[in-house]
């Protein structure tokens, strides 16, 4: 639970399991306040402004985690939204708005560095964000799926072509864009990650 007197970031874990949603948050104690949300329509009744981040189970009885996060940026949230699921990922991640995507089981480290990466720099440039969530996205699908089943498919094919535009600008004006990549490319989004 929040702590009244931290400034510590808040991040809402949602997760129908309870036993699950407790684990991240003692993962994440000590840099971080935590709420906990068992399912989707607890969630939706939790977020407010004082929302900082939220890790974001897919799927859940009540409502979808794909649901819940289509709700949340409609309602105009804006924060970053991690999915953390058992769910394997298919082309129709490319779609969502979600800002990074990590198969359970996650450790501690990963969940602390997925969490930093993007509760840092947050807003802080709205280019390098996109960046990362299209990053994300395609080093998910890239680990968990065959390549034959990418190299044909438009969309995935459009999304990398703008991320590599993307990273292009980027690299002209960030000095450490390099080493900002790298430690991205560190986090395992898959369960077969091999990045």
């Amino acid at each position: 639970m929040p702590h009244e007197s931290s400034t510590a970031p808040n991040v809402l874990v949602v997760d129908d399991e309870e036993d699950v949603a407790e684990a991240y948050a003692l993962k994440l104690s000590g840099d971080y306040d935590t709420e906990l949300a068992f399912g989707g329509e607890a969630a939706l009744e939790k977020v407010d402004a004082t929302t900082d981040a939220m890790l974001l189970d897919r799927r859940m009885p009540d409502i979808h985690g794909d649901e819940v996060l289509e709700k949340l940026r409609d309602r105009g949230y804006d924060f970053p939204i991690i999915m953390v699921t058992a769910v394997d990922p298919d082309l129709n991640i490319l779609e969502m708005d979600f800002d990074d995507y990590l198969c359970k089981p996650v450790d501690k480290e990963t969940l602390r560095t997925t969490l930093d990466q993007h509760v840092d720099r947050s807003g802080t440039d709205p280019k390098l964000d996109e960046f990362f969530n299209l990053l994300s996205k395609l080093s998910v699908l890239e680990s968990e799926l065959q390549p034959s089943e990418l190299e044909n498919d438009e969309e995935f094919q459009r999304t990398k072509r703008r991320a590599v535009k993307l990273s292009e600008e980027l690299r002209e004006s960030m000095d450490n864009f390099e080493e900002i990549v790298e430690t991205h490319r560190s986090v395992e989004r898959g369960s077969r990650s091999s990045l």
